[in-house]
């Protein structure tokens, strides 16, 4: 594996990639068959608009499955961490970034699941910025533009799914 972190997954995140990995393969691979194969039914593939969807299809498909392979073949499994005032991957994080009040979750979009909130990836640069910062700390990080953007931490709290 690269230098990249290890995925945190929450059991019923895990659960929950591993059932669409599951579906994907077997159910998903094929329904694009079938799509694909009555597209050929209809004579000539290069104006076949049904056929190129299908095959558009298939690629973003196989690219998910690999996706979840990957995801579920490193991640570390278990529960969020409880919050105890410090940044880190799995905690719901109340910062003032220029200013303005952000709540979101440090770590995967994966573990998000269903919920409303913001997903920052650790490696991102408001991510590794704040890692192992606590409530009341201050900081900046980089954004893409070059530009220094300050961010106060104000809260840690336990996600909950």
């Amino acid at each position: 594996m690269s230098n990249e972190t290890v995925p945190f997954l929450t059991q019923e995140a895990y659960d929950r990639l591993a059932a669409e990995l599951e579906h994907l393969s077997t159910v998903g691979r094929e329904e694009i068959a079938k799509r694909i194969e009555a597209a050929r039914e209809e004579g000539d593939l290069r104006e076949n608009g049904g056929y190129h969807a299908a095959k558009d299809e298939q690629g973003k498909q196989e690219a998910r499955i690999r996706q979840l392979t990957a995801i579920l073949k490193d991640a570390e499994i278990g529960d969020a961490p409880e919050a105890d005032g410090t940044v880190r991957p799995g905690t719901v994080i109340t910062a003032l970034i220029l200013g303005d009040e952000e709540k979101f979750l440090l770590g995967s979009r994966e573990i998000a699941g269903g919920t409303e909130l913001d997903v920052y990836s650790e490696q991102s640069p408001l991510g590794s910025a704040i890692i192992g910062m606590k409530i009341g700390d201050t900081g900046s990080y980089e954004a893409p533009n070059g530009k220094s953007i300050p961010v106060e931490i104000v809260a840690v709290e336990t996600f909950t799914g």
